[in-house]
């Protein structure tokens, strides 16, 4: 598809495995130990954990490629995978090997010099619970342990694979699957057990945390991060202690009808100087606070930092970042270990640059807030409190009483792009987000079990707030604010050291280097490379398709690769139309790069012309009316963007009979795309179509 490289078919996998045993390039990851991990700062050849090290700081050393010589960084390798859903994985490497996990959970092995796949797995997911991924079946990386790769799935499984074999070892379920439930995030491994939580808050379960033992798969402990129904008494888990002692007093009402929310889906770092799990907690469900709790209570753990003990799941300590939260406003984002020197004083802190826009470093011995500031622009709260660690919010943006245009907005501030921190800079590298939202309360919010579930209704900003005297003209110029920014944060000073502006929102994971240098992607396609102490750009390579996803650097016999999986996807390839993006995004690719490489990337193929369908159906004002409801209801999360495909564009729109048997009957579950007929009538899927054919008809005549 495009690529001219060492890629090879998915088909001969096993041909080329065979081949690399006959080379004796079999993966070692039978290497990677406890001992190996805590002592992974020394090893920077390899990329041994998600963030490299167990402090996830997401910086290497290596400075053989630098602000020097990084004019001739060039392609060393390319992998065409073998879909365009989003890539959000960041590789994992051993001994030469590098071990990816890609869309729809699968896994690959990698030779990290050549290019080569040595082999692949297939966990085959259901392919139904497409559908219950807020944002798009992605899968952010492995974990790799003694000989095995553990990979969790997009319907709720946890995997251990054969690291040298790619066969699969052992498979539980550590979900409900008939529950809205999916796992993108990475396994993280802590002696022998393997950790992973999971996500589908908005759309309506309970969150928590499980470890498994790495040979057996067995269950060892779980953490509720939100208390069950009363009536149903303890959950016989780990958290049980914290819920009866003060974390259950902290919710109202009947939260455990919608789940209650507080997935953990992105971070869980392993502290080895406290010995202690370090858990980031997502957001409510549903999101607002009067839906949710009856508008009551703190709402313990959501939008909170947990401390638990690894053996055990035991509570330790926590530290809530946003109580009774509202926006979603999760503190899910990466979570990074440091010694820094403040006032004077050595302290061991952890960093956390969540969705609410402040910068948090926080004394990880106790979990007491050291000092929080903006990293972004922010209008919801006037200050982080240092004493009692809360924020001091403005009344208004709780949007109790009339609209409220918030930022950050639920998109985050900061989302899961990983950042990174250079002890030799001194400075945190944030990818930043600025996507301004107008919410009100949904005073007639209804439940819709197993579908989107915020109470919050996402209206165009207040007549007056912004230029524009119609409601789509406001809702065109408050879009034409977003931005995105990668800044260079001093976490001392709690200010920013420089910055990178760009003139959209998304913008990728960033990794630091010895070599004096930043490296990030960004959603239209480039990789960037920054000088880490001015934010100069010296290099950059076009992709072709979004790069999101967090980078790694590495050194295979005494050569150092730059490597980053490319993939335009996610929430904002489902739910975002973008000029740029006028077709389904190109496959994705995993990149590898080296000073000298001579591997290229071939130009697509010109994008062809994708015409609004026709039709000469006529509908009713009543039937277009009610169809819009239905479609921003249900359609437009997974339909706005160039993944999935258009549907005002979708020739399933001009035929009856195949639109029922695509909604009603669920003709393409295997693809993702369930019936609604648990939530549409017969008559409320037509009235859909009818508003999909009268909005491509106005389309048409715009365009």
């Amino acid at each position: 598809m495009g690529i001219k490289t060492a890629s090879l078919s998915l088909g001969v996998a096993s041909v080329l495995f065979m081949l690399a045993g006959c080379a004796n390039t079999a993966p070692q990851a039978g290497a990677v130990t406890e001992e190996r991990l805590l002592a992974a700062e020394d090893d920077p050849d390899n990329w041994l954990g998600h963030g490299r090290t167990y402090a996830e700081q997401r910086f290497s050393p290596l400075s053989d490629i630098n602000e020097g010589n990084i004019g001739r960084l060039s392609l060393a390798w390319a992998v065409e995978l073998d879909t365009n859903r989003g890539q959000e994985a960041t590789p994992i490497i051993v001994d030469g090997v590098m071990y990816i996990t890609t869309a729809w959970s699968k896994v690959m092995a990698i030779d990290a010099a050549s290019g080569e796949t040595l082999w692949t797995f297939d966990p085959k997911v259901i392919g139904a619970k497409g559908a219950d991924a807020c944002c798009d079946v992605v899968n952010r990386g492995a974990a790799v342990w003694e000989g095995k790769v553990f990979v969790g799935t997009i319907d709720g499984r946890l995997i251990a694979i054969d690291a040298g074999t790619g066969e699969k070892l052992w498979d539980v379920v550590t979900v409900d699957q008939s529950k809205p439930y999916t796992i993108t995030g990475a396994p993280r491994v802590v002696r022998d057990k393997v950790i992973i939580g999971n996500s589908g808050a908005e759309l309506g379960v309970r969150g928590y945390l499980s470890a498994y033992d790495t040979d057996t798969g067995k269950l060892a402990w779980r953490f509720y991060t939100v208390p069950g129904n009363p009536a149903d008494g303890p959950d016989n888990a780990a958290s049980d202690e914290a819920f009866a002692r003060f974390a259950g007093k902290t919710w109202n009402g009947n939260w455990w009808e919608m789940g209650g929310g507080g997935t953990v889906w992105d971070s869980i770092v392993y502290d080895p100087e406290f010995d202690q799990l370090l858990v980031g907690v997502g957001n409510g469900s549903p999101w607002n606070h009067r839906a949710r709790s009856a508008g009551k209570g703190d709402n313990l753990f959501l939008s909170s930092i947990l401390a638990l003990d690894p053996d055990t799941g035991a509570y330790k300590w926590h530290y809530q970042v946003n109580p009774a939260e509202t926006w979603d406003f999760t503190a899910t984002q990466q979570i990074t270990l440091a010694d820094l020197k403040i006032e004077g004083k050595p302290r061991k802190v952890l960093m956390q640059a969540p969705k609410n826009g402040f910068f948090y470093v926080i004394d990880r011995s106790n979990g007491k807030l050291i000092s929080a500031e903006p990293y972004t622009e922010q209008n919801w709260a006037e200050k982080i409190d240092l004493i009692t660690g809360r924020p001091v919010e403005v009344p208004e943006a709780r949007f109790a009483d009339k609209p409220y245009t918030v930022y950050p907005s639920g998109i985050g501030g900061h989302a899961w792009m990983p950042m990174s921190y250079s002890p030799r800079t001194g400075l945190v590298y944030i990818p930043t987000m600025h996507v301004p939202l107008s919410l009100a309360d949904d005073v007639n919010y209804e439940r819709h079990p197993g579908r989107w579930n915020t109470g919050v209704s996402f209206l165009a900003p207040p007549e007056g707030s912004i230029a524009g005297d119609t409601p789509l003209e406001r809702r065109q110029a408050l879009a034409a604010t977003n931005r995105g920014t990668l800044v260079a944060w001093d976490p001392v000073k709690q200010e920013a050291a420089w910055k990178v502006d760009y003139d959209w929102p998304w913008n990728g994971g960033t990794l630091a280097t010895g070599g004096n240098l930043v490296f990030q992607g960004d959603g239209r396609g480039i990789f960037h490379a920054y000088t880490a102490d001015t934010g100069k750009e010296v290099w950059r390579f076009d992709a072709q398709r979004g790069v999101l996803a967090g980078p790694v650097t590495y050194r295979v016999d005494g050569e150092q690769y730059v490597a980053v999986i490319a993939g335009y996807g996610g929430s904002m390839g489902m739910a975002t139309e973008t000029d740029w993006m006028r077709r389904p995004p190109p496959r994705g690719v995993m990149l590898a790069f080296k000073l000298e490489g001579d591997a290229k990337l071939a130009p697509l193929p010109a994008a062809a012309p994708r015409p609004y369908v026709t039709s000469d159906e006529t509908f009713t004002a009543e039937q277009i009316a009610d169809g819009q409801r239905w479609y921003l209801t249900y359609c437009s999360i997974c339909h706005g963007g160039p993944v999935n495909p258009d549907l005002f564009r979708s020739p399933v729109a001009t035929s009856q009979q195949a639109w029922h048997a695509v909604v009603i009957e669920g003709a393409l579950a295997d693809n993702g795309m369930i019936s609604f007929a648990p939530w549409l009538s017969p008559e409320q899927a037509e009235n859909v179509r009818a508003y999909v054919l009268s909005e491509a008809r106005r389309k048409q005549a715009g365009s």
